[in-house]
C-alpha cells in the first residue's frame, strides 16, 4: 500500500482522533486504524494517549498493535509492497519470490529499503489464490508475480511510473 501523505507526529492531531472516537463501542481499534491512516504507524507517544483515554494499560494497548499484523509501530517508507505468504502463494512460488525481493530490496519484512521507497511486508492471504503468487502495493493486488515482475513493480515505484492507489 502507498502510504498516505505521511503526516508528521503531532500528538494533538492524535489527542482529537482518540478524543472523538474514544466513547464508541470497542474504541481501540477504530483510534489505531485512524492513527495509522493519518500518520503512516502507530508511535509509541500515540499509545501513551491511548492507554489513558480508554482506561486501559499501555502493555494492552501493544498487545492488540502487535497482535495484528496490519499496524506499524515504524514509519514505512513511501510505498509498502505486501508479498502473499499464504499456502496457496506458497504452492506457486511464493518462497522464491519472497527470497528474490528480500535479496533485491536489501531488506527483510517488516524493514524500509535505504532510500525509504519500500516497506516490505508479509500478508497472509489476498484472496488471489487461484493467481499466485500475489502481490499488493497499495490496493493493487498484481497475480503470477514472478522474480522478473517484482523487480518492473520496484522499478516502476522507484521511479514514480506505477501510479498507486
Amino acid at each position: 500500500m502507498s502510504t498516505p501523505g505521511s503526516a508528521s507526529w503531532e500528538p494533538t492531531v492524535a489527542q482529537a482522533i482518540i478524543d472523538e472516537l474514544k466513547s464508541k463501542p470497542g474504541a481501540l481499534l477504530p483510534i489505531l486504524h485512524a492513527i495509522q491512516d493519518r500518520f503512516t504507524y502507530i508511535p509509541d507517544d500515540a499509545v501513551s494517549l491511548i492507554a489513558p483515554a480508554l482506561k486501559l494499560s499501555r502493555a494492552e494497548v501493544h498487545g492488540v498493535i502487535s497482535f495484528y499484523h496490519h499496524f506499524r509501530t515504524r514509519e514505512p517508507g513511501r510505498h509498502v509492497v505486501e508479498i502473499c505468504r499464504a499456502e496457496a502463494c506458497q504452492a506457486q512460488g511464493a518462497r522464491a519470490l519472497e527470497a528474490h525481493a528480500k535479496a533485491a530490496l536489501g531488506v527483510d519484512y517488516h524493514q524500509t529499503t535505504a532510500d525509504r521507497t519500500v516497506t516490505l511486508e508479509p500478508v497472509y492471504c489476498l484472496g488471489n489464490c487461484a493467481c499466485g503468487p500475489s502481490v499488493r502495493v497499495g490496493d493493487e493486488i498484481h497475480a503470477g508475480v514472478d522474480a522478473q515482475r517484482f523487480d518492473e513493480l520496484v522499478d516502476a515505484l522507484k521511479t514514480d511510473r506505477l501510479e498507486v492507489q
